[in-house]
Protein backbone atom coordinates (compact mmCIF):
# COMPACT_ATOMS: atom_id res chain seq x y z
CA UNK A 1 0.00 0.00 0.00
CA UNK A 2 2.83 2.22 0.89
CA UNK A 3 4.34 1.44 -2.85
CA UNK A 4 1.29 2.22 -4.46
CA UNK A 5 0.63 5.41 -2.33
CA UNK A 6 4.04 6.85 -3.16
CA UNK A 7 3.47 6.03 -6.64
CA UNK A 8 0.12 7.79 -7.45
CA UNK A 9 -0.12 11.42 -8.09
CA UNK A 10 -3.40 13.68 -7.38
CA UNK A 11 -4.16 13.42 -10.64
CA UNK A 12 -4.17 9.27 -11.12
CA UNK A 13 -6.34 9.46 -7.72
CA UNK A 14 -8.77 11.95 -9.35
CA UNK A 15 -8.78 9.74 -12.00
CA UNK A 16 -9.35 5.68 -10.20
CA UNK A 17 -12.39 8.34 -8.43
CA UNK A 18 -13.64 9.29 -12.08
CA UNK A 19 -13.40 5.25 -13.02
CA UNK A 20 -15.12 5.19 -9.93
CA UNK A 21 -17.87 7.79 -10.52
CA UNK A 22 -18.57 6.16 -14.37
CA UNK A 23 -19.21 2.78 -12.98
CA UNK A 24 -21.56 3.96 -11.18
CA UNK A 25 -23.69 6.02 -13.03
CA UNK A 26 -23.82 3.55 -15.47
CA UNK A 27 -24.85 0.79 -12.44
CA UNK A 28 -27.19 3.15 -10.12
CA UNK A 29 -28.36 5.25 -12.68
CA UNK A 30 -28.22 3.49 -15.64
CA UNK A 31 -26.53 5.74 -17.40
CA UNK A 32 -25.60 4.33 -20.61
CA UNK A 33 -24.22 1.32 -18.43
CA UNK A 34 -22.69 -1.00 -21.72
CA UNK A 35 -20.05 2.19 -22.22
CA UNK A 36 -19.95 3.95 -18.99
CA UNK A 37 -19.52 0.08 -17.02
CA UNK A 38 -16.23 -0.85 -19.57
CA UNK A 39 -15.22 2.69 -19.56
CA UNK A 40 -15.07 3.54 -15.96
CA UNK A 41 -13.48 -0.05 -15.05
CA UNK A 42 -11.16 0.90 -17.61
CA UNK A 43 -10.08 4.59 -16.23
CA UNK A 44 -9.20 2.34 -13.26
CA UNK A 45 -7.08 -0.25 -14.96
CA UNK A 46 -4.74 2.43 -17.27
CA UNK A 47 -4.40 4.85 -14.07
CA UNK A 48 -3.01 2.32 -11.77
CA UNK A 49 0.62 3.41 -10.75
CA UNK A 50 2.12 -0.28 -12.03
CA UNK A 51 0.04 -1.24 -14.56
CA UNK A 52 1.42 -2.43 -17.91
CA UNK A 53 -1.63 -1.76 -20.54
CA UNK A 54 -0.47 -3.97 -23.58
CA UNK A 55 -3.50 -5.35 -24.60
CA UNK A 56 -6.08 -2.30 -24.26
CA UNK A 57 -2.77 -0.36 -26.06
CA UNK A 58 -3.01 -3.50 -28.38
CA UNK A 59 -6.55 -3.01 -28.59
CA UNK A 60 -6.85 0.82 -29.44
CA UNK A 61 -4.69 0.22 -32.49
CA UNK A 62 -6.39 -2.63 -33.69
CA UNK A 63 -9.88 -1.07 -33.06
CA UNK A 64 -9.63 2.81 -32.78
CA UNK A 65 -6.88 4.24 -34.57
CA UNK A 66 -8.32 3.15 -37.44
CA UNK A 67 -11.83 3.41 -36.95
CA UNK A 68 -12.64 -0.64 -36.77
CA UNK A 69 -15.36 -0.44 -33.91
CA UNK A 70 -16.92 2.52 -34.86
CA UNK A 71 -17.45 1.65 -38.35
CA UNK A 72 -18.51 -1.97 -37.07
CA UNK A 73 -21.11 -0.76 -34.18
CA UNK A 74 -22.70 1.06 -37.10
CA UNK A 75 -23.65 -1.95 -38.52
CA UNK A 76 -25.62 -2.81 -35.68
CA UNK A 77 -26.69 0.47 -34.86
CA UNK A 78 -28.28 0.67 -38.59
CA UNK A 79 -29.80 -2.86 -38.29
CA UNK A 80 -32.03 -1.08 -35.33
CA UNK A 81 -33.38 1.54 -37.30
CA UNK A 82 -36.64 1.62 -38.36
CA UNK A 83 -36.73 3.72 -41.81
CA UNK A 84 -40.26 3.91 -42.27
CA UNK A 85 -41.58 7.13 -40.43
CA UNK A 86 -38.78 8.73 -42.54
CA UNK A 87 -39.70 7.58 -45.73
CA UNK A 88 -43.55 8.34 -45.17
CA UNK A 89 -42.79 11.43 -44.58
CA UNK A 90 -39.38 12.10 -46.36
CA UNK A 91 -39.15 16.31 -45.67
CA UNK A 92 -38.23 15.54 -41.93
CA UNK A 93 -34.76 14.77 -43.33
CA UNK A 94 -34.65 18.81 -43.41
CA UNK A 95 -35.13 18.32 -39.30
CA UNK A 96 -32.18 16.46 -39.26
CA UNK A 97 -30.12 18.65 -41.52
CA UNK A 98 -31.56 22.01 -39.27
CA UNK A 99 -30.47 20.27 -35.87
CA UNK A 100 -26.70 20.06 -36.87
CA UNK A 101 -26.36 23.76 -36.86
CA UNK A 102 -24.88 23.99 -33.64
CA UNK A 103 -21.76 21.57 -34.54
CA UNK A 104 -20.88 24.17 -36.90
CA UNK A 105 -21.88 27.17 -33.66
CA UNK A 106 -19.35 25.32 -32.00
CA UNK A 107 -16.63 24.75 -34.53
CA UNK A 108 -16.71 28.56 -34.36
CA UNK A 109 -16.70 28.90 -30.26
CA UNK A 110 -13.94 26.40 -30.11
CA UNK A 111 -11.50 28.20 -32.17
CA UNK A 112 -11.89 31.55 -30.29
CA UNK A 113 -11.36 30.24 -27.07
CA UNK A 114 -7.79 28.54 -28.93
CA UNK A 115 -8.29 25.18 -30.13
CA UNK A 116 -5.98 23.85 -33.12
CA UNK A 117 -8.60 23.44 -35.96
CA UNK A 118 -8.15 19.61 -35.88
CA UNK A 119 -9.28 19.56 -32.65
CA UNK A 120 -11.65 22.55 -32.21
CA UNK A 121 -13.73 20.00 -35.08
CA UNK A 122 -13.36 17.21 -32.57
CA UNK A 123 -14.76 18.83 -30.15
CA UNK A 124 -17.71 20.50 -32.11
CA UNK A 125 -19.17 17.09 -33.30
CA UNK A 126 -20.30 16.29 -29.94
CA UNK A 127 -23.25 18.30 -30.49
CA UNK A 128 -24.47 15.21 -33.09
CA UNK A 129 -25.30 13.09 -29.97
CA UNK A 130 -23.68 10.26 -32.29
CA UNK A 131 -21.22 8.24 -30.07
CA UNK A 132 -19.18 6.41 -33.11
CA UNK A 133 -18.97 9.31 -35.37
CA UNK A 134 -17.77 11.80 -32.44
CA UNK A 135 -15.22 8.33 -32.08
CA UNK A 136 -14.57 8.53 -35.82
CA UNK A 137 -13.99 12.29 -36.38
CA UNK A 138 -11.96 12.22 -33.64
CA UNK A 139 -9.34 9.60 -33.80
CA UNK A 140 -9.44 11.04 -37.72
CA UNK A 141 -7.68 13.94 -36.67
CA UNK A 142 -5.72 12.23 -34.02
CA UNK A 143 -6.92 14.61 -31.32
CA UNK A 144 -4.98 14.33 -28.09
CA UNK A 145 -8.81 14.74 -26.37
CA UNK A 146 -10.30 11.53 -27.63
CA UNK A 147 -10.94 10.82 -24.17
CA UNK A 148 -12.93 13.96 -23.08
CA UNK A 149 -14.21 13.88 -26.46
CA UNK A 150 -16.12 10.34 -25.66
CA UNK A 151 -17.27 10.85 -22.22
CA UNK A 152 -18.59 14.14 -23.54
CA UNK A 153 -20.23 12.50 -26.26
CA UNK A 154 -21.87 9.57 -24.58
CA UNK A 155 -22.77 11.08 -20.72
CA UNK A 156 -24.77 13.99 -22.46
CA UNK A 157 -26.56 11.10 -24.47
CA UNK A 158 -27.45 10.03 -21.81
CA UNK A 159 -28.56 13.57 -20.49
CA UNK A 160 -31.16 13.78 -22.91
CA UNK A 161 -33.84 13.52 -20.87
CA UNK A 162 -32.58 16.69 -18.58
CA UNK A 163 -30.55 18.40 -20.91
CA UNK A 164 -33.41 18.90 -24.21
CA UNK A 165 -36.81 19.62 -21.92
CA UNK A 166 -35.47 23.05 -20.59
CA UNK A 167 -34.35 24.64 -23.90
CA UNK A 168 -37.29 23.35 -25.72
CA UNK A 169 -39.37 24.45 -23.06
CA UNK A 170 -37.57 27.93 -23.40
CA UNK A 171 -38.04 28.40 -27.02
CA UNK A 172 -41.38 27.51 -27.21
CA UNK A 173 -44.96 28.65 -26.61
CA UNK A 174 -47.83 26.09 -24.58
CA UNK A 175 -49.90 26.88 -27.55
CA UNK A 176 -47.11 25.59 -29.64
CA UNK A 177 -46.33 22.52 -27.78
CA UNK A 178 -49.94 22.15 -27.82
CA UNK A 179 -50.02 21.52 -31.76
CA UNK A 180 -51.50 18.48 -32.55
CA UNK A 181 -50.04 16.56 -35.69
CA UNK A 182 -51.68 12.89 -36.88
CA UNK A 183 -50.28 10.03 -38.08
CA UNK A 184 -51.59 8.43 -40.77
CA UNK A 185 -49.91 5.10 -41.72
CA UNK A 186 -48.98 4.69 -45.11
CA UNK A 187 -47.60 1.69 -46.59
CA UNK A 188 -43.99 1.75 -47.03
CA UNK A 189 -43.27 -1.20 -49.73
CA UNK A 190 -40.15 -3.18 -49.17
CA UNK A 191 -38.64 -2.23 -52.56
CA UNK A 192 -38.43 1.16 -50.66
CA UNK A 193 -37.07 0.01 -47.71
CA UNK A 194 -34.39 -1.86 -49.59
CA UNK A 195 -33.24 0.52 -52.24
CA UNK A 196 -33.54 4.10 -49.23
CA UNK A 197 -30.20 2.59 -47.61
CA UNK A 198 -28.33 2.01 -51.25
CA UNK A 199 -29.89 5.46 -52.64
CA UNK A 200 -28.61 7.35 -49.07
CA UNK A 201 -25.15 5.94 -49.56
CA UNK A 202 -24.81 6.69 -52.75
CA UNK A 203 -25.92 10.53 -52.82
CA UNK A 204 -24.03 10.96 -48.77
CA UNK A 205 -20.94 9.47 -50.57
CA UNK A 206 -21.01 12.16 -53.57
CA UNK A 207 -21.64 15.21 -51.10
CA UNK A 208 -19.16 14.41 -48.51
CA UNK A 209 -17.20 11.59 -49.75
CA UNK A 210 -15.70 11.89 -46.50
CA UNK A 211 -18.75 10.58 -44.39
CA UNK A 212 -18.39 7.33 -47.01
CA UNK A 213 -17.62 5.01 -45.21
CA UNK A 214 -19.59 5.59 -41.75
CA UNK A 215 -22.70 6.23 -43.55
CA UNK A 216 -22.41 3.34 -45.43
CA UNK A 217 -21.65 0.69 -42.83
CA UNK A 218 -24.62 2.42 -41.18
CA UNK A 219 -26.78 2.02 -44.16
CA UNK A 220 -25.55 -1.79 -44.62
CA UNK A 221 -26.87 -2.97 -41.08
CA UNK A 222 -30.05 -1.30 -42.38
CA UNK A 223 -29.68 -3.63 -45.31
CA UNK A 224 -29.29 -6.11 -43.77
CA UNK A 225 -32.58 -5.51 -41.28
CA UNK A 226 -34.78 -4.66 -44.64
CA UNK A 227 -33.69 -7.23 -47.13
CA UNK A 228 -35.44 -9.68 -45.53
CA UNK A 229 -33.38 -12.79 -45.99
CA UNK A 230 -30.77 -12.20 -43.02
CA UNK A 231 -33.28 -12.04 -40.40
CA UNK A 232 -30.67 -13.94 -38.44
CA UNK A 233 -27.94 -11.89 -39.07
CA UNK A 234 -29.95 -8.92 -38.52
CA UNK A 235 -30.51 -10.05 -34.87
CA UNK A 236 -27.21 -10.66 -34.49
CA UNK A 237 -25.94 -7.19 -35.39
CA UNK A 238 -28.63 -5.70 -33.33
CA UNK A 239 -28.02 -7.62 -30.12
CA UNK A 240 -24.70 -9.33 -30.26
CA UNK A 241 -22.31 -7.41 -32.59
CA UNK A 242 -23.55 -3.77 -31.30
CA UNK A 243 -23.55 -5.03 -27.65
CA UNK A 244 -20.17 -6.22 -27.87
CA UNK A 245 -18.30 -4.19 -29.70
CA UNK A 246 -19.83 -1.40 -27.26
CA UNK A 247 -18.12 -3.08 -24.57
CA UNK A 248 -14.67 -3.31 -26.03
CA UNK A 249 -15.30 -0.09 -27.16
CA UNK A 250 -15.53 1.50 -23.54
CA UNK A 251 -12.19 -0.47 -22.44
CA UNK A 252 -10.43 0.59 -25.45
CA UNK A 253 -11.22 4.62 -25.20
CA UNK A 254 -10.27 4.29 -21.80
CA UNK A 255 -6.50 4.78 -22.95
CA UNK A 256 -7.10 8.06 -23.62
CA UNK A 257 -8.71 8.61 -20.28
CA UNK A 258 -4.93 8.47 -18.30
CA UNK A 259 -4.45 10.91 -16.17
CA UNK A 260 -1.44 12.55 -18.18
CA UNK A 261 -4.16 13.04 -20.51
CA UNK A 262 -7.41 13.95 -19.15
CA UNK A 263 -6.54 16.48 -16.17
CA UNK A 264 -6.26 19.79 -17.27
CA UNK A 265 -8.09 23.00 -18.14
CA UNK A 266 -8.67 21.94 -21.70
CA UNK A 267 -10.86 18.84 -20.20
CA UNK A 268 -13.00 21.29 -18.82
CA UNK A 269 -13.44 23.29 -21.87
CA UNK A 270 -14.66 20.55 -23.55
CA UNK A 271 -16.97 19.38 -21.56
CA UNK A 272 -18.47 22.62 -21.23
CA UNK A 273 -18.28 23.21 -25.54
CA UNK A 274 -20.23 19.75 -25.58
CA UNK A 275 -23.12 20.72 -23.90
CA UNK A 276 -23.09 23.95 -25.70
CA UNK A 277 -22.67 22.01 -29.09
CA UNK A 278 -25.98 19.92 -27.76
CA UNK A 279 -27.66 22.83 -26.40
CA UNK A 280 -27.33 24.89 -29.87
CA UNK A 281 -28.36 21.30 -32.10
CA UNK A 282 -31.26 20.96 -30.20
CA UNK A 283 -32.32 24.73 -30.55
CA UNK A 284 -31.49 24.80 -33.83
CA UNK A 285 -34.31 22.09 -34.59
CA UNK A 286 -36.54 23.54 -32.42
CA UNK A 287 -36.20 27.21 -34.24
CA UNK A 288 -36.27 25.41 -38.01
CA UNK A 289 -39.65 24.20 -37.12
CA UNK A 290 -40.66 27.30 -36.00
CA UNK A 291 -39.40 29.14 -39.06
CA UNK A 292 -41.83 26.13 -40.94
CA UNK A 293 -44.22 27.11 -39.51
CA UNK A 294 -44.68 30.59 -41.00
CA UNK A 295 -45.33 29.71 -44.03
CA UNK A 296 -47.35 25.88 -43.50
CA UNK A 297 -50.98 26.42 -43.79
CA UNK A 298 -50.62 22.70 -40.82
CA UNK A 299 -48.42 23.44 -38.49
CA UNK A 300 -46.07 21.30 -37.13
CA UNK A 301 -45.45 20.79 -33.31
CA UNK A 302 -41.77 22.76 -32.97
CA UNK A 303 -41.14 19.90 -30.50
CA UNK A 304 -40.43 17.88 -32.72
CA UNK A 305 -37.32 19.40 -34.28
CA UNK A 306 -35.71 18.74 -31.13
CA UNK A 307 -35.29 15.68 -32.01
CA UNK A 308 -33.02 15.95 -34.86
CA UNK A 309 -30.52 15.26 -33.05
CA UNK A 310 -28.51 11.63 -33.42
CA UNK A 311 -29.95 10.64 -29.69
CA UNK A 312 -31.88 7.67 -31.07
CA UNK A 313 -34.24 6.46 -29.79
CA UNK A 314 -34.08 8.47 -26.36
CA UNK A 315 -34.70 12.11 -28.03
CA UNK A 316 -37.69 10.84 -29.67
CA UNK A 317 -39.27 9.14 -26.28
CA UNK A 318 -38.32 12.77 -24.62
CA UNK A 319 -40.35 14.89 -27.57
CA UNK A 320 -43.34 11.92 -27.02
CA UNK A 321 -44.00 12.48 -23.33
CA UNK A 322 -43.42 16.37 -23.30
CA UNK A 323 -46.23 16.34 -25.96
CA UNK A 324 -48.19 13.98 -23.57
CA UNK A 325 -47.64 15.63 -20.81
CA UNK A 326 -49.47 18.98 -22.75
CA UNK A 327 -52.00 16.86 -24.26
CA UNK A 328 -52.50 13.36 -22.95
CA UNK A 329 -54.06 12.54 -26.89
CA UNK A 330 -51.58 14.14 -28.93
CA UNK A 331 -49.24 11.34 -29.91
CA UNK A 332 -45.62 12.42 -31.48
CA UNK A 333 -43.30 8.98 -31.19
CA UNK A 334 -43.85 8.64 -35.05
CA UNK A 335 -43.16 12.04 -35.81
CA UNK A 336 -40.37 12.63 -33.66
CA UNK A 337 -38.94 8.99 -34.88
CA UNK A 338 -38.47 10.32 -38.20
CA UNK A 339 -36.88 13.32 -37.58
CA UNK A 340 -34.54 10.95 -34.98
CA UNK A 341 -33.51 8.87 -37.83
CA UNK A 342 -32.85 11.41 -40.05
CA UNK A 343 -30.40 13.01 -37.16
CA UNK A 344 -28.65 9.88 -37.26
CA UNK A 345 -28.28 10.23 -40.92
CA UNK A 346 -27.40 14.07 -41.02
CA UNK A 347 -25.18 13.62 -38.33
CA UNK A 348 -22.89 11.04 -40.12
CA UNK A 349 -22.61 13.56 -43.21
CA UNK A 350 -21.81 16.18 -40.79
CA UNK A 351 -19.25 14.69 -39.60
CA UNK A 352 -17.65 14.40 -43.38
CA UNK A 353 -18.43 17.70 -44.29
CA UNK A 354 -16.60 18.41 -41.07
CA UNK A 355 -13.75 16.50 -42.06
CA UNK A 356 -13.72 17.69 -46.41
CA UNK A 357 -13.65 21.78 -44.10
CA UNK A 358 -10.92 20.85 -42.29
CA UNK A 359 -8.46 19.09 -44.47
CA UNK A 360 -9.42 22.30 -47.23
CA UNK A 361 -8.29 24.71 -44.87
CA UNK A 362 -5.23 23.19 -43.90
CA UNK A 363 -4.89 21.60 -47.19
Amino acid sequence: MQAFLAECTWQSLLMLGVGGLLIYLAIKRDMEPALLLPMGFGTIMVNLPFAHNAAITTLFNMGIANELFPLLLFIGIGAMMDFGPLLENPKLLLFGAAAQAGIFLTLGIALAIGFRLEDAASIAIIGAADGPTSIYVANYFRSQYQGAIMVAAYSYMALVPIIQPPVIRLLTTRRERLIRMEYKPGKVTRRKRILFPIIVTLIAGTIAPASAELIGFLMFGNLVRECGVLDSLSATAQNVLANLITLVLGLTVSLKMQAELFVNTATLMIIGLGLVAFVLDTAGGVLFAKLLNLFLPKKVNPMIGAAGISAFPMSSRVIHKMGRKEDPENFLLMHAAGCNVSGQIMSVIAGGILIAMVERMIG
